[in-house]
C-alpha cells in the first residue's frame, strides 16, 4: 500500500496530505535566486531541500518535475550592472552561469526545467492582461498595478490584516497606485534601463512577482502539488504570486504552499539571516571548497527543513564527521542484501521524510542502522550495503559509500581533472578553472593549493 506523505502547508497552518492532480504525478515549483551576483549558502538551502524532495518522491514511486527559475529582470540587476557598468543583459547572463556551476557543485543534478523571465514575457503580458480584463489590475501611465483589495482571499497564505501589508515599494509609482497597498504587474521603462519590452499598456518590464506566476503556471499548470521557497518569500512574494493567479485564472496556483527556514551567520542573532543585501554571506562556492560537497548536504539535513540554521565552523566540522563515520563504514561492508532484521530503521527512515520531511529523524534511522552494521562487523558477520546506499541515495550521499573503496588517493578521472584545472589556473581561465573545481567537489574531493602545487584530498 503506498506510504501516505504529509507536508507542512504555510496557508493551512498544518500538515497536508500529498494529493497528486494525477495519480503518480508531483510537481514542484521552487523560487530560485535573482542573478545580480554569486550565491551564497543559504541560496543555496531550498535549491538541496527541494532536488532531496524529489528523490524521496520518486524513491516512493512518483514521476517528478521539479521547477526552480531564474530570476533574471529585476530591480537588483538593473541596479547591480549600472554600478559594474555592464548591460544588465550580460551581468544577469554571466551570474546565471556561475549560479548553474556553483549549484553543480553540490551534485544533485540540476532542476527539470529553469525557466527566465526573458524566455517568459509573452506569458506574463497575457497573465497580467486577464487580470485587467478581469477588474483585478489597472494601468497608470505605462505602469500596471494589482488591486489587492479585488482579492477577497488575500491575506490567507501569509496570515496577515490587509491594512498590515507593506509591498515594500516605498514612493516608487504611489502617486499612480489607486491605493498605496497595491503593487506592480509591469513597470514602465526608466532612464537607465536597458532591457525592456512592448506591451498593450507601454513598453517596460514585468514586476517581480507576476514573473514567478507565469512560469510556474507555463510549465507547471494551475493547481499544482508544491509551491516552494524561502520563508522570507511568504509575504509579499508568495502571497502576490496566489492572489494574482487567483484573480486572473480563477484558480488556486498550488495545493500545499512550503517554506524553508533561514540560514544564519555564525555570532547573529536569531534573525540574522545570511543575505547578499546585509553583506553577512559565505560564497557556496568557497563553502564547498572549504568543507565539500558531502558535508554541505550532511549539513543541510542535520536540522528540519522549516527550521533556522546556523553556519558556524563547529557545524561544518560535525557535518564532515558524519560524512567520515559513513565512509568509514562503507569501507567495511559488502555488496548486496542488508540483514533483514535491520529493516526496520531503514521503514524509520522513509517514515521521517514522509512526515514533513523530517531528515534529523531520518537521519538518526540511518546512524542506528550505522551502530548496528558496526557491532555486528566487530563480531565477525558480514553486512551488506544495499540498505544503507538506499537511504543514503535520497539524501544524496551514497556516493560516499562508492569513494569509501577507492582508496586513499585520487582516481585516474579525479587525476586529470586537476591537471584541467592547473592548466586553466596557468592561462588564467579562472571560469573554467572554478567549473573543474566544483566537479572535484562533486566527486568528493576538495582541491588544495600549497607552495608545492594543488593536491586533492577527501571532501570530509
Amino acid at each position: 500500500m503506498p506510504r501516505e506523505i504529509h507536508l507542512h502547508d504555510t496557508k493551512s497552518g498544518r500538515l497536508a496530505r500529498l494529493e497528486p492532480r494525477e495519480p503518480g504525478k508531483v510537481g514542484i515549483y521552487a523560487c530560485g535566486p535573482t542573478v545580480y551576483a554569486r550565491i551564497h549558502l543559504g541560496n543555496a538551502r531550498p535549491f538541496v531541500v527541494f532536488s532531496l524532495l524529489k528523490r524521496f518522491l520518486q524513491h516512493e514511486g512518483y514521476a517528478v518535475t521539479f521547477v526552480a527559475n531564474v530570476t533574471d529582470v529585476n530591480d537588483k540587476i538593473y541596479a547591480a550592472a549600472t554600478a559594474a557598468g555592464v548591460p544588465s543583459e550580460q551581468l544577469a547572463a554571466e551570474m546565471t552561469a556561475h549560479y548553474e556551476a556553483d549549484t553543480d557543485g553540490l551534485g544533485l543534478g540540476r532542476p527539470d526545467h529553469e525557466p527566465k523571465v526573458v524566455d517568459t514575457i509573452d506569458g506574463i503580458v497575457d497573465l497580467i492582461a486577464a487580470l485587467i480584463e478581469r477588474g483585478a489590475a489597472y494601468a497608470a501611465e505605462g505602469d500596471v498595478y494589482f488591486r489587492v483589495r479585488a482579492d477577497g482571499d488575500y491575506g490567507s497564505l501569509s496570515h496577515r490584516q490587509v491594512d498590515d501589508m507593506n509591498q515594500g515599494e516605498g514612493g516608487d509609482g504611489l502617486h499612480l497606485k489607486e491605493d498605496p497597498l497595491d503593487f506592480a504587474l509591469w513597470k514602465a521603462q526608466k532612464p537607465g534601463e536597458d532591457t525592456a519590452w512592448d506591451a498593450p499598456w507601454g513598453r517596460g518590464r514585468p514586476g517581480w512577482h507576476i514573473e514567478c506566476s507565469a512560469m510556474a503556471e507555463e510549465i507547471l499548470g494551475l493547481g499544482f502539488e508544491i509551491h516552494g521557497g524561502g520563508n522570507d518569500l511568504t509575504f509579499p512574494h508568495h502571497e502576490n504570486e496566489a492572489a494574482q493567479t487567483r484573480a486572473g485564472r480563477g484558480e488556486e496556483l498550488a495545493r500545499i504552499w512550503m517554506h524553508n527556514g533561514m540560514l544564519q551567520m555564525a555570532g547573529g542573532g536569531e534573525d540574522d539571516k545570511m543575505s547578499k543585501s546585509a553583506g553577512n554571506i559565505a560564497l557556496l562556492p568557497d563553502v564547498l571548497e572549504r568543507y565539500g560537497r558531502d558535508a554541505v548536504i550532511a549539513f543541510f539535513c542535520s536540522a528540519h527543513y522549516r527550521q533556522p540554521l546556523k553556519y558556524t565552523p563547529e557545524a561544518m566540522e560535525q557535518a564532515q564527521a558524519t560524512v567520515r563515520r559513513l565512509r568509514e563504514l562503507g569501507r567495511r561492508l559488502t555488496p548486496g542484501a542488508s540483514p533483514a532484521d535491520l529493516a526496520g530503521e531503514r521503514e524509520r527512515f522513509f517514515a521521517a521524510l514522509a512526515d514533513d520531511f523530517t531528515t534529523p529523524e531520518a537521519l538518526a534511522a540511518v546512524f542506528a542502522w550505522v551502530r548496528e552494521a558496526n557491532r555486528r562487523l566487530d563480531a565477525g558477520e558480514a553486512v551488506g550495503a544495499d540498505d544503507l546506499r538506499a537511504m543514503l541515495d535520497v539524501l544524496g550521499l551514497a556516493n560516499v559509500l562508492d569513494a569509501a573503496g577507492d582508496g586513499d588517493g585520487p582516481d585516474a578521472e579525479a587525476a586529470a581533472l586537476l591537471a584541467r584545472r592547473e592548466e586553466a589556473r596557468a592561462a588564467r581561465d579562472w571560469a573554467l578553472a572554478d567549473r573543474l573545481r566544483d566537479e572535484l567537489a562533486a566527486r568528493g574531493w576538495v582541491v588544495r593549493d600549497g607552495a608545492g602545487g594543488a593536491e586533492l584530498v577527501r571532501g570530509a
